[in-house]
């Protein structure tokens, strides 16, 4: 079997790949921002919150939770979701390894 795409780059480079993957449609971007300011699990609220049909939502926050960026815990007949403290500090800390490497040195 030949190499893969994936294969020809580092793991912290197809990590950020498929971080910015998922931050790249703005209905999880919303749902994050969401999460952060209500500060507190959610549940049914991202609804009526963001307009879109349930499935849409469960969808895009299988996406979140399946990368750790997001955390769900049965309450009842629900889930809550909450932000995952402990993988959004990794994430931060991998962007801003990109991020820091620039130097203005050109143009």
């Amino acid at each position: 079997m030949g190499v893969t795409k994936f294969d020809l780059f580092t793991k912290e480079q197809n990590e950020l790949a498929r971080l910015a993957r998922v931050f790249a449609h703005p209905a999880r971007v919303a749902i994050l921002q969401h999460l952060i300011h209500t500060n507190a699990c959610i549940t049914g609220a991202l609804v009526q919150e963001l307009g879109l049909a349930q499935a849409t939502i469960s969808q895009h926050l299988r996406e979140l939770k399946d990368l750790g960026i997001i955390r769900g815990t049965v309450e009842g007949a629900s889930v809550c979701y909450c932000i995952n403290p402990t993988r959004w500090k990794e994430i931060r800390h991998l962007f801003n390894q990109l991020f820091d490497q620039f130097e203005h040195n050109c143009c």
